[in-house]
Protein backbone atom coordinates (compact mmCIF):
# COMPACT_ATOMS: atom_id res chain seq x y z
CA UNK A 1 0.00 0.00 0.00
CA UNK A 2 1.53 3.97 -0.46
CA UNK A 3 2.81 5.13 2.53
CA UNK A 4 0.65 8.82 2.00
CA UNK A 5 -1.58 9.72 -0.65
CA UNK A 6 -0.30 10.66 -3.58
CA UNK A 7 -1.53 12.57 -6.78
CA UNK A 8 -1.16 10.63 -9.75
CA UNK A 9 -1.47 11.64 -13.40
CA UNK A 10 -1.93 8.64 -16.07
CA UNK A 11 -1.68 9.75 -19.82
CA UNK A 12 -3.51 7.40 -22.11
CA UNK A 13 -6.31 5.12 -22.18
CA UNK A 14 -5.43 2.25 -23.23
CA UNK A 15 -4.99 -1.59 -21.74
CA UNK A 16 -2.10 -0.94 -19.12
CA UNK A 17 -2.41 2.75 -18.41
CA UNK A 18 -5.91 1.97 -17.40
CA UNK A 19 -4.45 -1.47 -15.33
CA UNK A 20 -2.10 1.11 -13.75
CA UNK A 21 -4.59 4.04 -12.79
CA UNK A 22 -6.80 1.50 -10.95
CA UNK A 23 -4.21 0.24 -9.02
CA UNK A 24 -2.87 3.77 -8.16
CA UNK A 25 -6.12 4.08 -6.87
CA UNK A 26 -6.71 0.96 -4.80
CA UNK A 27 -3.52 2.32 -3.28
CA UNK A 28 -5.21 5.18 -1.97
CA UNK A 29 -4.06 7.71 -4.65
CA UNK A 30 -6.01 10.34 -6.07
CA UNK A 31 -6.15 9.31 -10.02
CA UNK A 32 -6.98 11.29 -13.12
CA UNK A 33 -6.56 9.43 -16.82
CA UNK A 34 -6.37 11.48 -19.84
CA UNK A 35 -7.47 10.59 -23.16
CA UNK A 36 -8.94 12.15 -25.80
CA UNK A 37 -11.71 9.89 -26.50
CA UNK A 38 -14.89 11.69 -24.91
CA UNK A 39 -16.90 8.60 -25.09
CA UNK A 40 -14.46 6.53 -23.42
CA UNK A 41 -13.87 9.16 -21.03
CA UNK A 42 -17.77 9.15 -19.84
CA UNK A 43 -17.87 5.39 -19.58
CA UNK A 44 -14.92 5.16 -17.66
CA UNK A 45 -16.21 8.29 -14.93
CA UNK A 46 -19.77 6.61 -15.38
CA UNK A 47 -19.66 2.32 -15.37
CA UNK A 48 -15.93 2.53 -13.84
CA UNK A 49 -14.86 -0.07 -16.50
CA UNK A 50 -12.42 0.91 -20.27
CA UNK A 51 -15.51 -0.99 -22.46
CA UNK A 52 -12.74 -0.64 -25.71
CA UNK A 53 -9.50 -2.03 -24.09
CA UNK A 54 -10.51 -3.95 -20.97
CA UNK A 55 -14.21 -4.75 -21.43
CA UNK A 56 -14.50 -7.58 -18.55
CA UNK A 57 -12.96 -5.80 -15.70
CA UNK A 58 -14.06 -3.19 -13.64
CA UNK A 59 -11.97 -0.50 -12.45
CA UNK A 60 -11.47 1.42 -8.88
CA UNK A 61 -14.45 3.96 -8.95
CA UNK A 62 -11.81 7.22 -7.32
CA UNK A 63 -10.50 6.84 -11.17
CA UNK A 64 -11.59 9.92 -12.74
CA UNK A 65 -11.02 10.14 -16.37
CA UNK A 66 -10.77 13.70 -18.71
CA UNK A 67 -9.94 14.33 -22.06
CA UNK A 68 -8.15 17.87 -20.03
CA UNK A 69 -4.71 17.69 -20.05
CA UNK A 70 -4.33 20.67 -18.15
CA UNK A 71 -6.92 19.46 -15.51
CA UNK A 72 -5.23 15.93 -15.42
CA UNK A 73 -1.50 17.09 -14.64
CA UNK A 74 -2.91 19.84 -11.90
CA UNK A 75 -1.23 19.10 -9.07
CA UNK A 76 0.32 15.48 -9.77
CA UNK A 77 2.96 14.31 -8.11
CA UNK A 78 3.27 10.98 -10.43
CA UNK A 79 2.96 11.15 -14.44
CA UNK A 80 2.60 7.88 -15.89
CA UNK A 81 2.66 8.32 -19.78
CA UNK A 82 1.49 4.87 -21.35
CA UNK A 83 1.07 6.46 -24.97
CA UNK A 84 1.93 4.01 -28.40
CA UNK A 85 5.81 5.39 -29.61
CA UNK A 86 4.18 6.75 -32.34
CA UNK A 87 1.85 9.20 -30.55
CA UNK A 88 4.63 9.47 -27.41
CA UNK A 89 6.58 12.60 -28.30
CA UNK A 90 3.60 14.48 -29.52
CA UNK A 91 1.55 13.92 -26.16
CA UNK A 92 4.32 15.06 -24.44
CA UNK A 93 4.92 17.94 -26.25
CA UNK A 94 1.49 19.03 -25.28
CA UNK A 95 1.76 18.24 -21.97
CA UNK A 96 4.46 20.15 -21.77
CA UNK A 97 3.40 23.68 -20.31
CA UNK A 98 1.60 21.59 -17.04
CA UNK A 99 4.95 19.46 -16.38
CA UNK A 100 7.14 20.91 -13.36
CA UNK A 101 10.56 19.64 -12.83
CA UNK A 102 9.68 18.31 -9.26
CA UNK A 103 7.12 15.58 -11.01
CA UNK A 104 8.31 11.97 -11.47
CA UNK A 105 7.79 11.05 -14.91
CA UNK A 106 7.17 7.09 -15.62
CA UNK A 107 7.38 5.79 -19.45
CA UNK A 108 5.41 2.87 -19.32
CA UNK A 109 5.42 2.33 -23.05
CA UNK A 110 7.94 -0.13 -24.91
CA UNK A 111 8.60 1.12 -28.23
CA UNK A 112 11.31 3.13 -30.10
CA UNK A 113 10.94 6.44 -31.99
CA UNK A 114 12.07 5.87 -35.19
CA UNK A 115 13.76 9.15 -35.55
CA UNK A 116 17.19 9.07 -33.86
CA UNK A 117 16.49 5.25 -32.36
CA UNK A 118 15.42 6.88 -28.64
CA UNK A 119 13.69 5.18 -26.36
CA UNK A 120 11.20 6.58 -24.66
CA UNK A 121 12.56 8.00 -21.38
CA UNK A 122 14.88 9.14 -23.85
CA UNK A 123 12.53 11.34 -25.65
CA UNK A 124 11.32 12.36 -21.77
CA UNK A 125 14.61 13.66 -21.48
CA UNK A 126 14.70 15.68 -24.59
CA UNK A 127 11.24 17.39 -24.31
CA UNK A 128 11.56 18.15 -20.28
CA UNK A 129 15.72 18.07 -19.48
CA UNK A 130 14.00 16.62 -15.76
CA UNK A 131 15.74 14.85 -13.74
CA UNK A 132 13.21 12.45 -12.02
CA UNK A 133 13.05 10.15 -14.82
CA UNK A 134 12.59 6.30 -14.78
CA UNK A 135 10.65 3.56 -16.74
CA UNK A 136 8.18 0.69 -16.05
CA UNK A 137 8.45 -2.94 -17.53
CA UNK A 138 8.50 -6.30 -17.03
CA UNK A 139 5.78 -9.59 -17.78
CA UNK A 140 2.79 -7.63 -17.35
CA UNK A 141 -0.49 -8.55 -19.08
CA UNK A 142 -3.05 -6.00 -18.57
CA UNK A 143 -5.99 -7.92 -18.39
CA UNK A 144 -4.51 -10.25 -15.48
CA UNK A 145 -3.64 -7.04 -13.84
CA UNK A 146 -7.13 -5.79 -14.43
CA UNK A 147 -8.16 -9.42 -13.01
CA UNK A 148 -5.83 -8.94 -9.88
CA UNK A 149 -4.20 -11.67 -10.41
CA UNK A 150 -0.28 -11.94 -8.92
CA UNK A 151 1.90 -9.89 -11.23
CA UNK A 152 5.61 -8.19 -10.63
CA UNK A 153 7.14 -5.44 -12.71
CA UNK A 154 10.30 -3.17 -12.58
CA UNK A 155 10.52 0.63 -11.82
CA UNK A 156 14.19 1.22 -13.48
CA UNK A 157 15.48 4.92 -12.76
CA UNK A 158 18.79 6.47 -12.13
CA UNK A 159 17.06 8.81 -9.16
CA UNK A 160 16.53 6.82 -6.03
CA UNK A 161 13.25 9.20 -5.44
CA UNK A 162 11.20 7.97 -8.30
CA UNK A 163 12.23 4.26 -7.66
CA UNK A 164 11.16 4.69 -4.39
CA UNK A 165 7.73 6.93 -4.59
CA UNK A 166 6.67 4.81 -7.92
CA UNK A 167 7.30 1.63 -5.50
CA UNK A 168 5.15 3.14 -2.81
CA UNK A 169 2.45 4.15 -5.20
CA UNK A 170 1.78 0.86 -7.09
CA UNK A 171 3.14 -1.73 -4.74
CA UNK A 172 0.40 -3.54 -3.51
CA UNK A 173 -1.25 -7.09 -2.53
CA UNK A 174 -1.32 -8.36 -6.25
CA UNK A 175 1.37 -6.29 -8.11
CA UNK A 176 4.65 -6.32 -6.56
CA UNK A 177 7.14 -3.73 -7.65
CA UNK A 178 11.00 -3.91 -7.93
CA UNK A 179 13.71 -1.49 -8.50
CA UNK A 180 16.50 -1.32 -10.94
CA UNK A 181 18.96 1.08 -11.98
CA UNK A 182 19.66 0.28 -15.36
CA UNK A 183 17.10 2.08 -17.05
CA UNK A 184 18.67 1.64 -20.46
CA UNK A 185 18.62 -2.33 -19.99
CA UNK A 186 15.44 -2.27 -18.76
CA UNK A 187 13.89 0.08 -21.45
CA UNK A 188 15.60 -2.10 -24.50
CA UNK A 189 14.00 -5.42 -22.98
CA UNK A 190 10.48 -4.26 -22.73
CA UNK A 191 10.98 -3.08 -26.33
CA UNK A 192 13.28 -5.76 -27.91
CA UNK A 193 11.42 -8.65 -26.69
CA UNK A 194 8.19 -7.63 -28.78
CA UNK A 195 10.09 -9.07 -32.05
CA UNK A 196 10.63 -12.18 -30.86
CA UNK A 197 7.01 -12.79 -29.28
CA UNK A 198 5.89 -12.28 -33.25
CA UNK A 199 8.23 -14.87 -34.14
CA UNK A 200 7.02 -17.57 -31.30
CA UNK A 201 3.28 -16.59 -32.13
CA UNK A 202 4.21 -17.85 -35.83
CA UNK A 203 5.82 -21.37 -34.58
CA UNK A 204 3.12 -21.68 -32.92
CA UNK A 205 0.37 -21.22 -35.30
CA UNK A 206 2.76 -23.87 -37.97
CA UNK A 207 2.43 -26.26 -35.57
CA UNK A 208 6.38 -26.22 -34.09
CA UNK A 209 6.68 -28.31 -30.67
CA UNK A 210 8.13 -27.02 -27.47
CA UNK A 211 11.59 -27.68 -28.41
CA UNK A 212 11.20 -24.71 -30.90
CA UNK A 213 9.73 -22.51 -28.50
CA UNK A 214 12.59 -23.33 -25.75
CA UNK A 215 15.24 -23.21 -28.62
CA UNK A 216 13.30 -19.80 -29.78
CA UNK A 217 13.40 -17.90 -26.17
CA UNK A 218 16.98 -18.82 -25.19
CA UNK A 219 17.91 -18.08 -28.52
CA UNK A 220 16.24 -14.52 -28.24
CA UNK A 221 17.22 -13.87 -24.79
CA UNK A 222 21.10 -13.99 -26.71
CA UNK A 223 19.87 -12.02 -29.06
CA UNK A 224 18.28 -9.26 -26.84
CA UNK A 225 21.07 -9.04 -24.67
CA UNK A 226 24.18 -8.90 -27.53
CA UNK A 227 22.15 -6.00 -28.37
CA UNK A 228 22.19 -4.06 -24.89
CA UNK A 229 25.33 -4.58 -24.37
CA UNK A 230 26.53 -2.76 -27.95
CA UNK A 231 23.53 0.27 -26.81
CA UNK A 232 25.51 0.15 -23.20
CA UNK A 233 23.48 -1.69 -20.97
CA UNK A 234 23.98 -4.24 -18.47
CA UNK A 235 23.48 -7.66 -19.64
CA UNK A 236 22.75 -9.08 -16.17
CA UNK A 237 19.31 -6.75 -16.17
CA UNK A 238 18.18 -9.54 -19.00
CA UNK A 239 18.28 -12.06 -16.33
CA UNK A 240 15.40 -10.03 -14.69
CA UNK A 241 11.63 -9.32 -15.01
CA UNK A 242 12.20 -6.86 -17.82
CA UNK A 243 14.40 -9.50 -19.64
CA UNK A 244 14.00 -13.19 -19.43
CA UNK A 245 10.37 -12.63 -17.38
CA UNK A 246 8.58 -10.49 -19.79
CA UNK A 247 10.37 -12.43 -22.59
CA UNK A 248 8.71 -15.61 -21.27
CA UNK A 249 5.15 -14.40 -20.57
CA UNK A 250 5.17 -12.39 -24.32
CA UNK A 251 6.21 -15.17 -26.19
CA UNK A 252 3.87 -17.89 -24.82
CA UNK A 253 0.14 -15.90 -24.35
CA UNK A 254 -2.17 -15.49 -26.48
CA UNK A 255 -3.06 -12.25 -24.35
CA UNK A 256 0.19 -11.02 -25.71
CA UNK A 257 -0.44 -8.74 -28.69
CA UNK A 258 2.77 -9.18 -30.44
CA UNK A 259 1.64 -12.97 -30.23
CA UNK A 260 -1.05 -12.45 -31.51
CA UNK A 261 -0.18 -10.74 -35.01
CA UNK A 262 2.21 -13.59 -35.50
CA UNK A 263 0.25 -16.06 -34.54
CA UNK A 264 -2.57 -14.84 -37.55
CA UNK A 265 0.69 -14.98 -40.28
CA UNK A 266 1.58 -18.09 -38.90
CA UNK A 267 -2.32 -19.05 -39.82
CA UNK A 268 -1.79 -17.75 -43.13
CA UNK A 269 -3.24 -13.91 -42.66
CA UNK A 270 -1.54 -11.19 -44.44
CA UNK A 271 1.00 -8.28 -41.87
CA UNK A 272 -1.78 -5.95 -42.47
CA UNK A 273 -4.98 -8.13 -41.85
CA UNK A 274 -2.67 -9.51 -38.57
CA UNK A 275 -2.40 -5.84 -37.58
CA UNK A 276 -5.78 -4.82 -38.19
CA UNK A 277 -7.41 -8.21 -36.54
CA UNK A 278 -5.87 -7.15 -33.63
CA UNK A 279 -7.54 -3.73 -33.23
CA UNK A 280 -4.75 -1.97 -31.30
CA UNK A 281 -1.20 -1.11 -30.87
CA UNK A 282 1.66 -3.97 -31.76
CA UNK A 283 4.93 -2.05 -31.08
CA UNK A 284 7.15 -4.91 -32.22
CA UNK A 285 6.01 -4.48 -35.70
CA UNK A 286 7.59 -1.23 -35.90
CA UNK A 287 10.74 -2.00 -33.65
CA UNK A 288 11.74 -5.16 -35.77
CA UNK A 289 12.55 -2.61 -38.72
CA UNK A 290 14.58 0.04 -36.45
CA UNK A 291 16.20 -2.62 -34.84
CA UNK A 292 17.56 -4.66 -37.61
CA UNK A 293 18.73 -1.36 -39.17
CA UNK A 294 20.63 -0.30 -36.02
CA UNK A 295 22.17 -3.33 -35.74
CA UNK A 296 23.38 -3.25 -39.64
CA UNK A 297 24.96 -0.52 -38.39
CA UNK A 298 26.51 -0.79 -35.20
CA UNK A 299 27.65 -4.40 -36.67
CA UNK A 300 25.51 -6.35 -34.18
CA UNK A 301 24.63 -9.94 -35.04
CA UNK A 302 20.79 -10.35 -34.89
CA UNK A 303 19.77 -13.57 -37.11
CA UNK A 304 16.55 -14.05 -35.77
CA UNK A 305 15.57 -10.34 -35.69
CA UNK A 306 16.81 -10.42 -39.64
CA UNK A 307 14.88 -13.13 -40.50
CA UNK A 308 11.98 -12.00 -38.89
CA UNK A 309 12.15 -9.15 -40.93
CA UNK A 310 12.47 -11.52 -43.73
CA UNK A 311 9.22 -13.03 -43.41
CA UNK A 312 7.04 -9.50 -42.07
CA UNK A 313 8.06 -7.49 -44.92
CA UNK A 314 10.30 -9.46 -48.26
CA UNK A 315 7.07 -12.08 -48.27
CA UNK A 316 9.64 -15.31 -47.40
CA UNK A 317 7.59 -18.06 -46.29
CA UNK A 318 8.66 -18.67 -42.07
CA UNK A 319 9.34 -22.31 -42.73
CA UNK A 320 11.60 -21.55 -45.00
CA UNK A 321 13.67 -18.76 -42.87
CA UNK A 322 13.98 -21.34 -40.03
CA UNK A 323 15.32 -23.71 -42.50
CA UNK A 324 17.66 -21.20 -43.33
CA UNK A 325 18.25 -20.14 -39.69
CA UNK A 326 18.77 -23.78 -38.10
CA UNK A 327 22.18 -24.43 -41.12
CA UNK A 328 23.59 -20.81 -40.39
CA UNK A 329 27.40 -20.43 -39.06
CA UNK A 330 28.20 -22.66 -35.86
CA UNK A 331 28.14 -20.08 -33.02
CA UNK A 332 28.62 -20.65 -28.77
CA UNK A 333 25.69 -20.50 -26.50
CA UNK A 334 26.44 -17.97 -23.94
CA UNK A 335 28.96 -15.72 -25.99
CA UNK A 336 29.63 -13.93 -22.32
CA UNK A 337 31.26 -16.91 -21.15
CA UNK A 338 32.86 -18.59 -24.57
CA UNK A 339 32.59 -15.94 -27.43
CA UNK A 340 30.91 -17.26 -31.11
CA UNK A 341 33.95 -15.73 -33.18
CA UNK A 342 36.51 -18.19 -30.97
CA UNK A 343 33.71 -20.89 -32.18
CA UNK A 344 34.00 -19.76 -35.57
CA UNK A 345 37.48 -19.81 -35.31
CA UNK A 346 38.30 -23.31 -34.41
CA UNK A 347 36.00 -24.04 -36.88
CA UNK A 348 38.48 -22.46 -39.40
CA UNK A 349 41.40 -24.17 -37.87
CA UNK A 350 39.65 -27.80 -38.12
CA UNK A 351 38.79 -27.04 -41.90
CA UNK A 352 41.61 -28.26 -44.34
CA UNK A 353 41.60 -25.95 -46.90
CA UNK A 354 41.08 -28.35 -49.71
CA UNK A 355 37.93 -29.61 -48.27
CA UNK A 356 36.97 -26.16 -47.51
CA UNK A 357 33.34 -25.02 -49.62
CA UNK A 358 34.15 -22.73 -52.48
CA UNK A 359 32.58 -19.76 -50.48
CA UNK A 360 34.45 -20.75 -47.41
CA UNK A 361 37.31 -17.85 -47.47
CA UNK A 362 34.33 -14.78 -48.58
CA UNK A 363 32.24 -16.31 -45.39
CA UNK A 364 35.67 -16.53 -43.09
CA UNK A 365 35.81 -12.88 -44.02
CA UNK A 366 32.71 -11.72 -43.18
CA UNK A 367 32.61 -13.32 -39.31
CA UNK A 368 36.07 -11.82 -39.18
CA UNK A 369 34.52 -8.26 -40.44
CA UNK A 370 31.37 -8.85 -38.18
CA UNK A 371 33.23 -9.90 -35.15
CA UNK A 372 35.39 -6.58 -35.42
CA UNK A 373 32.46 -4.50 -36.32
CA UNK A 374 30.96 -5.59 -32.75
CA UNK A 375 34.10 -5.61 -30.71
CA UNK A 376 34.29 -1.61 -32.14
CA UNK A 377 30.70 -0.91 -31.79
CA UNK A 378 30.98 -2.01 -27.96
CA UNK A 379 34.21 -0.19 -26.98
CA UNK A 380 32.93 3.07 -28.69
CA UNK A 381 29.67 2.40 -26.48
CA UNK A 382 31.54 1.62 -23.33
CA UNK A 383 33.99 5.33 -23.85
CA UNK A 384 30.50 7.10 -24.63
CA UNK A 385 29.10 6.08 -21.62
CA UNK A 386 31.76 6.42 -19.78
CA UNK A 387 30.99 2.87 -17.79
CA UNK A 388 27.51 4.09 -16.88
CA UNK A 389 25.10 1.61 -16.27
CA UNK A 390 22.87 2.26 -18.68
Amino acid sequence: MAEQQINVAVLGGGSFGTALASIAADNGARVRQWMRDETLVSQINNEHRNGRYLPHYLMNPAVHASSDIQAVLADAELVLIAIPSKAFRSVVQAAKAWLTPNQILVSTTKGIEQEGFLLMSQVLEQETGFSHIGVIAGPNLASEIADKQLTATVIASADPLTRTRVQQALGCRYFRVYASDDRHGVELGGALKNIYAIAAGMAAALGMGENTRSMLMTRALAEMSRFAVAQGANPMTFLGLAGVGDLIVTCSSNLSRNYRVGYAMGEGRTLEEAVESLGQVAEGVNTVKLVCAKASEMGVYMPLAEGLSHVLFDGVPAQDMARTLMMGEQSSDVEFILPREAVQQAHREQTPHNQAPHNQASKDQVSKDQASKEKVAKDKVSKDNGGRNA
